[in-house]
């Protein structure tokens, strides 16, 4: 299951129009509005939270932004391509890469530049936005000083050396970074309208962007609607004209409406498989099911009086039957996990695991000495809470996890769950004990799982735990330039924190959908990325 993914990006590999032949050719369809229009009919789950490249920290927004913005580069099938440059070159030591910008125009018709490139990152970087991203752009030199205000914008290494050069200078060689060019946060954004106006990005008919798609309509909790951008630089190679976006939030609903033929696909990022029609699928032979480089955890807030206890978290996360919840509730061929990397990253999953699943009798050790800690006579007088976002499979989850600790532990547990934006305000705030999250793979590197528990600050960590031993082996792994010592390093940062546990894996996720015969290429990579400017209708 193991995937040794390299960086396999040069110039005269990168042709965009030998890519799309590759990815189905020149077919065409009759439309479905009769016009000649090419509409492909989507969902998503909620209200994207935000729609600015350097805010965005969710899926939801993501599936958006990933087709309304163009970053240097774009992944296909998990691989870097050229997309918003033309060009690039490493210096010998491979720490100054120097970007050529193409031709390319906004939306409203202006020339994309690499000043616009330089403005974006350190807008994210900026300490008064409050980017909970901002981290992302460490590896560059000075990004982390500035970030943390122990630094300026002028002493950051990106620099727009004219309208179409861009150079950045980053800390040490970093082999993904080239993937990370592709992620939202290194998105450009148009200075001179985020300067005049900065709820630019809040509404349709003042947003800017410089993807293949438009924002064209946005009916907050309704529906999105992107157009094919004709300012953008390789349109003719776009084949969907129309894409339309329903907010729909029950997962029953959005199985009845592609079962209708009202939606084209039906799957991460783009709504779920509701856990009730995983079997039907299935012996209809229409569930579609990837490995994802993806995680399933409950996170624990560490500044709560009883999630600060290392042993009540040790007890809650071995109390745990992943092979149950994945056999008899999410039934889609999900992997237990017993550390924080999937197994699917190079140089993890070797072990069997930090841990035994469903290991009661060692729970209840833990159970114990937590309890005494807290001065707790029996496990009855323990109550905790599970938060989540409304979801029929998460409500599955949390009542399958609820029953096995209740049982087999004897404490209470109560079960809360939010709409999606107001989940994430309170799990931002700390305002939960024990909390539901995902974490998709930004780039095929253990250290996107890892990163985001560097502090207590990272807008990403939310647990509050941090570990001065684990920070110091993550900054290790930063510089050191010898694959497997960078990996042992790595490696030991996750025992860390596996051994505090203040989050408990519970699995490595698979991507599950469905798609319509009527449309080709949209498949999820491993990362859960669509790029729609692929999606070919028949």
């Amino acid at each position: 299951m193991k995937r040794n993914k390299k960086v396999a990006l040069t110039a005269t590999a990168l042709s965009l129009s030998a890519l799309l032949a590759a990815c189905g050719g020149d077919e065409t369809k009759s439309t479905s509005t009769g016009d000649g229009e090419k509409e492909l009919d989507l969902l998503i789950t909620s209200e994207p939270p935000s729609l600015h490249p350097q805010l965005a920290s969710d899926t939801t927004s993501g599936a958006i932004l990933e087709n309304t913005f163009e970053g240097l580069t774009t992944l296909v099938e998990g691989e870097p391509v050229l997309a918003a440059a033309e060009d690039y070159k490493v210096s010998d030591d491979l720490l100054t890469y120097t970007f050529t910008l193409r031709d390319a125009q906004w939306s409203n018709g202006e020339k994309v530049t690499a000043e616009d490139f330089e403005y974006a990152w350190k807008w994210a970087l900026n300490p008064e936005n409050a980017s909970e991203y901002s981290t992302i752009l460490y590896p560059i030199k000075g990004a982390e000083e500035y970030n943390n205000g122990k630094g300026t914008a002028e002493d950051v290494a990106i620099k727009a050396i004219d309208e179409k050069t861009l150079e950045v200078t980053l800390n040490a060689p970093t082999p993904y970074f080239l993937e990370l060019t592709a992620f939202k946060t290194f998105y450009p954004i148009h200075k001179a309208t985020a300067e005049a106006d900065p709820k630019w990005y809040t509404e349709a008919d003042t947003y800017v962007s410089n993807g293949a798609y438009n924002l064209s309509t946005w009916n907050h909790s309704g529906d999105i609607v992107l157009e094919k951008s004709d300012t953008y630089w390789d349109t003719e190679n776009v084949d969907i004209d129309t894409v339309n976006i329903a907010m729909v939030e029950s997962e029953t609903t959005q199985m009845t409406m592609f079962d209708a033929g009202e939606i084209d696909f039906l799957g991460a990022p783009y709504g779920t498989i509701s856990l009730d029609a995983i079997d039907r699928l299935k012996s209809e032979d229409k569930l579609n099911v990837s490995d994802m480089s993806s995680i399933y955890w409950y996170k624990f807030n560490t500044e709560d009086p009883v999630m600060q206890n290392e042993n009540i978290r040790k007890a809650l996360a071995l109390a745990i039957d992943r092979e149950g919840l994945i056999s008899n509730v999410v039934k889609g061929e999900q992997e237990p996990a017993l550390g924080i990397v999937p197994n699917s990253v190079e140089g993890f999953g070797e072990d069997e695991g930090y841990f035994k699943d469903a290991d009661f009798e060692e729970a209840k050790k833990y159970l114990e000495a937590g309890l005494k800690e807290l001065g707790l006579a029996n496990p009855a007088d323990l109550e905790v809470k599970v938060s989540y976002n409304t979801s029929e499979a998460h409500s599955a989850i949390a009542q399958f996890i609820q029953q096995g600790w209740s049982s087999n532990l004897g404490i209470t547990v109560k079960l809360d769950n939010s709409e999606w934006q107001v989940y994430l305000d309170k799990i931002g705030n700390g305002d939960y004990q024990i909390g539901r999250l995902g974490w998709g793979a930004d780039y095929n590197d253990a250290y996107t799982f890892l990163e985001m528990y560097n502090s207590a600050e990272n807008g990403n960590n939310q647990t509050g735990w941090s570990n001065d031993e684990y920070t110091a082996l993550l900054n290790e792994s930063i510089t050191e330039t010898d694959p497997d010592k960078r990996t042992e390093k790595l490696l030991e940062a996750e025992a860390v924190i596996m051994e505090e546990m203040p989050v408990a894996p519970i699995y490595y996720n698979t991507n599950l959908n469905v798609v319509s015969d009527e449309v080709e290429n949209m498949v999820p990579d491993a990362l859960g990325n669509i790029n729609l400017k692929y999606v070919k209708m028949k």
